[in-house]
């Protein structure tokens, strides 16, 4: 008797393996991580700015600033998410590994929305002094999404080993 080919086992090296080389990254090395410091930074950043912009006498700069670092912040989400949709398509569906990256995906979805619209409402309210409360506070909300959906990316790479080289790959950089 023959097992049902759709209840086989799904082969976690298959998440291992880019769905494609050129524009994911290599095997053991995908261009997602590197990626994500873009808005990561930006949005940190800006954060930073909102916030100084209420201790200082001329806050415009810095209110103009954060604007700014928002935006260039959703373009890099933007690049990320192209890449990062790539290895998520390598990881087979139904499984732990499947729903994190889903759930990750989701929330990464929702923060660079929420940063879209906070870029809107400050076009809107202008920079003429602080950052206003509510769109720091739609910041702070944001990155805490954001803080979640990057433990959720750790554990893709470091607890089910998506796009990580296997053990075997691993070892030759410990050898003399």
């Amino acid at each position: 008797m023959t097992a049902d080919p759709q209840q086989a086992e799904p082969d976690p090296r298959q998440a291992k393996r880019p769905v494609s080389a050129a524009l994911a990254g290599p095997y053991g090395h995908p261009f997602h991580p590197i990626l994500v410091t873009v808005p990561i930074g930006t949005w940190v950043a800006s954060l930073i700015f909102d916030l100084a912009s209420h201790l200082v006498g001329d806050p415009e700069f810095l209110a103009r600033g954060a604007l700014w670092l928002i935006a260039i912040g959703v373009l890099g989400a933007l690049a990320a998410a192209t890449v990062g949709f790539l290895d998520f398509l390598a990881i087979p569906a139904g499984t732990p590994a499947f729903r994190t990256g889903l759930l990750h995906l989701s929330l990464n979805l929702a923060v660079t929305v929420a940063f879209a619209l906070d870029f809107v409402w400050r076009r809107a309210e202008g920079t003429h002094g602080p950052v206003p409360w509510g769109p720091l506070l739609l910041s702070v909300a944001a990155l805490a999404a954001l803080t979640v959906s990057g433990y959720l990316g750790g554990k893709l790479a470091y607890r089910y080993g998506v796009r990580v080289a296997d053990e075997t790959t691993q070892a030759t950089g410990f050898q003399r």
